[in-house]
């Protein structure tokens, strides 16, 4: 008897964590502002609207390898895909704009040299860690221009005004 209560709840895990994954989907999808037809379309009907939609509403269960071509699609980390535990929250998510700075992520792209390839890989960092993947901007907080300083050779106050000078930052 203690078996089948043990994988009830194991059933009932895996279509909760099912539903968490779905939900993953879903955030990735909407911070890249496409709807499931726009998926479809861009992907080459690879991923079409109704299956998509049944992995996001946890309905049906995505594999492995097409979790991986998803989220090269998306162009996210795999591991972006999945949900976090819940003592994995990312602090700091409010929308206070308190002294931030909003850089171009897609200017960013056709920057050259050591600073663009050093500001790329610590701005995708950041994107990691807050999860957000929507690829156009992403805004920083006052305590990152410190790192962003010094990959420019300048002083945190002069920051955001340099940033501006190379055509990276959004409202300048």
């Amino acid at each position: 008897m203690a078996d089948i209560d043990l994988t009830a709840a194991e059933a009932a895990d895996d279509v909760e964590y099912g539903k968490r994954v779905g939900e993953r989907l879903r955030a990735i999808r909407r911070q890249k502002r496409m709807s499931l037809q726009d998926v479809e379309a861009e992907s080459n009907h690879e991923f079409k609207a109704s299956v998509l939609g049944a992995y996001e509403r946890g309905e049906r269960a995505i594999s492995v390898p097409r979790l991986q071509r998803l989220a090269r699609f998306y162009n996210v980390p795999v591991a972006q895909l999945l949900p976090r535990g819940d003592d994995d929250e990312v602090e700091g998510m409010d929308s206070r704009e308190d002294g931030n700075v909003t850089i171009d992520l897609t200017r960013l792209e056709t920057m050259k040299g050591p600073d663009g390839t050093m500001l790329t890989r610590y701005l995708t960092m950041i994107q990691m860690q807050r999860q957000d993947f929507n690829g156009r901007m992403l805004t920083i907080r006052h305590d990152d221009l410190r790192a962003i300083a010094c990959i420019l050779d300048t002083t945190v106050d002069t920051a955001p005004a340099r940033l501006a000078d190379l055509g990276l930052r959004l409202g300048a």
